[in-house]
């Protein structure tokens, strides 16, 4: 049995490997091969490949660096080797997934999106043998719980999908493609709860989507960018997030989550400030617990915003408005300080935002160590010389804190700038100017809307309710 199989093998082999060169001149003058090799003439990972068995002839384009060699081997080679006829490897072709392509111009396009072109005397299929990279979900890295999943995101979009429809379960969910980028072609998934999410919602988002049109689509950051017709908004109006249980908790609301292909990130909207405030440990903890935690989270948002600007406004325009034992407390603090108050203020914010950035960018082994010894011994120094008084340091200290507290990094960051023109107006008009820019601040969060439904609701989305019914 052995050496019969072995000389069947060896006989497909002979057969393979017998090739005039008329047939190889015939296969050359194709206007497939003809554009394949003009095409990617300079690309030095374009492999071509072809083999002539008995009557008939094989021949398949691919990029190796795009391309899995595995998937090519069972996909191609191991159905060609046991095919006896061009009729049946066309139908492991057809089983395997492959497409007829009666466009010609469409096959570079297959090619660089990692498909291997399959020419089969006049016929020409297309099959998609693309390498799949970084597959596996990665650990949770900014949005820590105490209590929940620890898994995020990863880099693939059909993993990811695959995660959220094994949370999901709902028929109801449905899924639609897109292709960004002119030259990126990335792939984009958008998933909704079809019973949930309102129908003006998706078809501004479709429209958007539509509209795009940039040569490069690699982040979900930029496609928010790319969304949001007010490009001069300081305030995020959709949720970037990396936990599928967040994303899932969305959907059940009836919002729409956008996935990208390389990204670990998903795009969550419409969003509404109360979201930006809301973690997922609050789900898991005692009502009163989460109420708290949330309250928390309010009073740290308004000191991160005005702290910096009442202190200027109670040093430099209103010192009348505290006790005058605090006052008198703040006055010898500042005894050694040369400067305003306004120039020590802008001086301890700038060190800190370098601090945040500079923790950002180094290596994650030395960036937080850096950092907290880097601002010990600045906070020190610039007290010992007079630069700052000690209580701007215990100042600086509460508010870059209570900045971090904000659980989306979106939101965070807008805070941290929107608390320089609260600084300004103190600058000019003391505690009025603070306060006028408080209910500026109120006023333009009100008008503002995220995909029209209003910024400033409490939920997005009816709370449903079943009532048993009282029967006597």
């Amino acid at each position: 049995m052995e050496r019969q199989s072995r000389a069947l093998w060896m006989r497909n082999r002979q057969n393979m490997s017998v090739v005039t060169e008329g047939a190889i001149m015939d296969f050359n003058n194709t206007a497939v091969s003809t554009l394949l090799q003009e095409t990617f003439k300079a690309s030095n990972d374009f492999s071509t490949r072809h083999t002539v068995k008995e009557h008939w002839a094989v021949r398949y384009y691919y990029l190796t660096s795009l391309c899995d060699s595995i998937k090519l081997n069972e996909s191609i080679e191991k159905p060609l080797l046991s095919s006896q006829s061009a009729e049946d490897f066309i139908d492991t072709l057809l089983t395997l997934g492959a497409v007829k392509q009666p466009d010609v111009s469409k096959l570079p396009e297959l090619i660089i999106t990692g498909h291997v072109v399959i020419q089969l005397m006049e016929n020409v299929f297309s099959l998609d043998a693309k390498k799949s990279l970084n597959t596996q979900s990665q650990e949770v890295k900014i949005e820590h719980v105490l209590m929940g999943p620890q898994k995020a995101l990863s880099e693939d979009l059909l993993t990811n999908i695959n995660i959220i429809r094994s949370r999901y379960q709902k028929h109801e969910l449905h899924l639609e493609q897109y292709v960004l980028g002119r030259s990126s072609k990335t792939e984009t998934a958008l998933l909704f709860d079809v019973h949930l999410a309102k129908p003006h919602i998706l078809d501004r988002v479709r429209s958007k989507l539509l509209s795009i049109d940039v040569d490069i689509v690699h982040s979900t950051g930029q496609l928010e960018i790319l969304m949001n017709n007010r490009r001069i908004s300081l305030f995020p109006t959709m949720i970037t997030t990396e936990r599928p249980d967040r994303i899932v908790l969305n959907l059940s609301q009836g919002k729409v989550v956008l996935l990208l292909q390389g990204s670990p990130f998903a795009l969550v909207l419409p969003a509404v400030f109360f979201d930006f405030m809301s973690a997922m440990d609050d789900l898991n903890q005692a009502y009163w617990i989460s109420t708290g935690l949330i309250v928390i989270r309010y009073i740290a948002l308004a000191i991160a915003l005005t702290l910096p600007a009442l202190y200027i406004s109670l040093i430099s325009f209103n010192p009348e408005v505290t006790r005058i034992q605090l006052t008198m407390s703040i006055a010898g603090s500042r005894a050694a300080v040369p400067y305003p108050s306004y120039f020590e203020v802008l001086f301890m914010l700038f060190l800190i935002e370098a601090l945040v950035e500079a923790s950002l960018r180094l290596p994650k082994f030395i960036g937080s160590t850096a950092t907290t010894v880097g601002g010990l011994i600045l906070g020190q120094a610039a007290q010992q010389a007079g630069l700052v008084s000690s209580i701007m340091i215990i100042i600086t200290s509460a508010v870059a804190i209570s900045n971090f507290v904000i659980p989306i990094n979106t939101m965070s960051a807008a805070m941290r700038i929107v608390k320089y023109p609260l600084i300004l107006l103190a600058i000019l008009f003391g505690f009025i100017g603070t306060v006028a820019g408080m209910f500026f601040l109120i006023g333009y969060l009100a008008n503002m809307r995220s995909f029209d439904e209003p910024y400033l609701k409490l939920f997005l989305g009816e709370r449903r309710t079943s009532r048993p019914n009282k029967s006597r």
